[in-house]
């Protein structure tokens, strides 16, 4: 059960209409589209978490615009300490290693170990390479991979965004969860830096590995598509391969709508997590370790969390129980205020009121039924 300390903003009593049917949103979201593909094409993808919150908000204000900007900027009260937190997590990663030497050789024996049978003893990574890459062909299937790579940058955030705007209840759910999931994975980094499949090949642990994450997009003309997301490649952190938050992410999105969705979608829905997989294993960003990993940390963040909020719920419940009766005496006096006892009568009147009816009871000796 999720808790929250600061309260949503009440409910709309109802469903309001557009005065103009709709049309004004219509016109925001296409000068939104025209300006994200234009930045898209002269810029990059938006693949820092600053630069894809600012095209988020900006959605969130086409989507509705009729509203106050009070609204909006509630919106981004919110969401400013998430992207401080993200953007401190990517210039952490940078400092894991420490100078010390990444571990590498452990990771290609826990893949060989557990797809060796089905590869020959080679590592994912270098199986599927041998079998779907060529150096001088772009295949559909490496477009495929560019673009669900680059949906690891925008999918948790574009989801969280939905929740707020939908039930920010929910939304602080799924940020607990997530920031969890990322201080658990932060961690790990600093106690076990570890190397993807490109930088063992590239240090001659391996055989030869191609970096092929962005290779898609120049295919289909898209050339300034992956400019970002190369040079966070080159500045991020080489060594924070363990475990595999790509794929993490993936899954926990999934996990976290998977109960509010219908069943005949969860093949589709689980879908998502097992392309992350062999898209970060073909493109030599992660061994299939990093993603078991991975997966085994959202299992403990939903764990963790679920029952750091049941605790933190019993405890409220106990503390409202074990109250003081006197703290209560605040709420009495404002309902006698509310509710004066009648005026005493005057002298030489009867205490009673018309024949035979019973005389008034005091109303301040009467419980207030609320």
């Amino acid at each position: 059960m999720a808790v929250l300390t600061d309260p949503p903003p009440p409910a709309p009593a109802g469903p309001t209409a557009s005065p103009d049917g709709g049309r004004r949103r219509v016109v925001a979201m296409a000068i939104w589209g025209i300006a994200f593909v234009a930045a898209w094409l002269a810029i990059g993808l938006p693949t820092d978490p600053a630069y894809a919150f600012l095209w988020i908000w900006a959605g969130t204000i086409a989507w509705h615009s009729s509203r106050p900007w009070r609204s909006h900027l509630r919106f981004a009260r919110d969401w400013i300490p998430v992207v401080l937190l993200l953007a401190a997590y990517n210039l952490s990663r940078g400092f894991a290693d420490n100078g010390a030497t990444p571990h590498a050789m452990e990771l290609i024996v826990a893949d060989r170990f557990l797809t060796g049978w089905a590869t020959g003893g080679e590592v994912p990574t270098i199986w599927l390479q041998q079998h779907l890459y060529r150096p001088d062909q772009v295949h559909w299937w490496d477009v495929a991979v560019s673009w669900i790579y680059f949906s690891h940058f925008v999918a948790t955030l574009a989801a969280a965004a939905v929740l707020w705007l939908r039930d920010r209840g929910r939304w602080g759910a799924y940020m607990r969860r997530w920031g969890f999931l990322c201080a658990a994975g932060l961690a790990t980094y600093f106690l076990y830096p570890a190397a993807p499949p490109w930088w063992a090949a590239q240090n001659g642990l391996l055989g030869d590995v191609a970096r092929i994450s962005t290779r898609g997009w120049k295919e289909i003309g898209m050339h300034g598509a992956g400019n970002l997301l190369n040079a966070g490649q080159i500045a991020s952190n080489p060594v924070a391969a363990m475990p595999s938050l790509h794929t993490a992410f993936a899954l926990f999105v999934v996990l976290f709508f998977l109960r509010a969705t219908r069943k005949r979608w969860w093949p589709l829905l689980l879908a998502y997590p097992l392309a992350m997989t062999f898209t970060l294993i073909y493109s030599g960003e992660h061994y299939l370790i990093d993603v078991l990993v991975g997966w085994a940390y959202v299992g403990l963040t939903f764990l963790v969390v679920g029952l750091a909020e049941r605790w933190w719920a019993a405890r409220r419940t106990r503390r409202a129980a074990l109250a003081p009766a006197g703290k209560a005496a605040p709420a009495d006096a404002s309902t006698r205020a509310a509710n004066p006892p009648a005026p005493a009568p005057a002298a030489g009147s009867s205490a009673a009121g018309p024949a035979g009816a019973a005389p008034a009871a005091d109303p301040a000796t009467v419980p207030a039924e609320r």
